[in-house]
């Protein structure tokens, strides 16, 4: 067997919310840790933490509290992932990661037994459990109906103050709008330029004196998510006493500036506690060792290495991050050619009702796995005895209709990162 170029306890495959959870729990517990992926997948993160929201999916039933929802989910489908997990994991699975963002500077809120409401960029209100600190002060307001002020901008598309206004009129009556000009620009104009620029305070001091005419009396200002990137504390913080008033921000449309962030903290913090990150790079191979080990490619066409490890996570997600490819006929997992849990005829991938409440049978489409969340060849037993798997990739899940698709990503991380350390101890 060739020399690899890296040798490390744990590979990490995918760079998503899944996987960028791993390489943290990894990194925290002592394991030598390398992570390959794509991070462009988390740039499409809204920031905020969904624990569980809706169950069943088919009934749209929406739960004001995550554990009871978990509790009713796991009863109900003994299938899903979650059903392999204690709640107390779950806590502590939270806990730990939403530290780490604290840490790094971009804190979390949470009613710990109860989801909170959260404006949407459209309007509507979505039930999660962690909210970033830039947007709890909208929570607070809208629990109290406070006085609020709502701004868009000239040039911005995809975020109407006056939509989310006009579609949370009977709820919140105490909304008002203004449109204005983001300091120095004209034509159309992008979420990630402004935040950007909102971290030079001139600009701050600008657009506080464009909004100030607007205020009358209003209690509290939301806006786009447009408060900076790696200094959102400090830019709201500024902001606010500019003002004389709470802001808050509102998630727009991905890709989005709070997934540019969470990007950001994970790609500056990770290798500072270990990681070996090879980012934008991929697996193209990889050959199970006879010490139980593995043996990875990983590059690109112009340049590759050969990573040694004792053990993998894999984090590669759905059909967005290529953890999984559709051909005309089966569904297939890309990198270790493991069994998809899949319809049994592709006629059934779908139902005719393409906005059928109830989702599409391949939305339940993925891996399956023994309860240290090892992924199952086609006899049953687990392939391989230190690969694991987590997120998305896992089947019996629908994680964007359940609303649980970041709870799931840490949570499945946190067990698989600790049956890695029960399995080489």
């Amino acid at each position: 067997m060739p020399r690899s170029d890296i040798q490390c306890d744990l590979m990490v495959i995918g760079a998503g919310m899944a996987g960028m959870a791993s390489a943290l729990f990894a990194a925290n517990r002592g394991v030598t840790t390398v992570q390959v992926g794509m991070p462009g997948e988390i740039g499409f993160a809204s920031g905020l933490l969904d624990l569980m929201g809706v169950h069943p999916v088919k009934e749209g039933r929406v739960w004001n509290n995550p554990w009871d929802a978990i509790d009713r989910l796991t009863r109900d489908i003994p299938e899903h992932p979650y059903a392999r997990i204690g709640k107390n994991d779950i806590r502590q699975a939270v806990e730990e990661f939403t530290l780490f963002l604290a840490e790094s500077g971009f804190p979390y809120h949470t009613y710990q037994d109860r989801n909170a409401d959260v404006i949407t960029p459209i309007g509507t209100i979505k039930k999660t459990y962690c909210v970033p600190e830039n947007m709890w002060n909208g929570v607070k307001a809208l629990n109290k109906r406070s006085s609020c002020l709502l701004i868009d901008f000239s040039g911005l598309k995809g975020f109407s103050a006056r939509q989310i206004k006009e579609t949370l009129h009977e709820r919140w009556p105490e909304l008002r709008t203004a449109r204005v000009s983001f300091p120095d620009t004209s034509g159309e104009i992008y979420t990630e330029h402004m935040a950007r620029q909102m971290e030079d305070r001139k600009v701050r001091q600008k657009l506080a004196l464009a909004v100030s005419p607007h205020l009358r009396g209003a209690q509290v200002v939301g806006l786009p998510a447009i408060l900076g990137i790696s200094r959102t504390r400090e830019v709201i913080s500024d902001f606010e006493k500019q003002l004389g008033v709470s802001v808050f921000e509102i998630p727009t449309m991905p890709p989005s500036v709070t997934g540019l962030r969470l990007r950001q903290i994970f790609e500056q913090q990770l290798p500072k506690r270990g990681v070996r990150t090879l980012f934008q790079q991929k697996v193209l191979g990889v050959r199970p060792a006879g010490t139980g080990e593995f043996k990875f490619n990983v590059g690109n066409h112009d340049n590759t290495l050969t990573v040694g490890a004792k053990g993998a996570i894999l984090a590669s997600g759905r059909f967005f991050g290529k953890g999984l490819h559709a051909d005309g006929k089966r569904i297939r997992e890309t990198i270790f050619g493991l069994p998809v849990y899949q319809p049994k005829d592709r006629t059934l991938w779908h139902c005719k009702d393409f906005l059928n409440p109830a989702g599409h049978a391949i939305n339940l489409a993925g891996l399956e796995t023994d309860d240290s969340f090892r992924p199952l060849d086609h006899s049953g037993c687990p392939a391989f005895k230190t690969l694991f798997a987590a997120g998305s990739i896992l089947a019996h899940q629908d994680w964007m209709r359940m609303k649980c698709g970041s709870g799931l990503a840490v949570a499945t991380a946190y067990i698989a990162v600790n049956s890695f350390l029960k399995q080489v101890s």
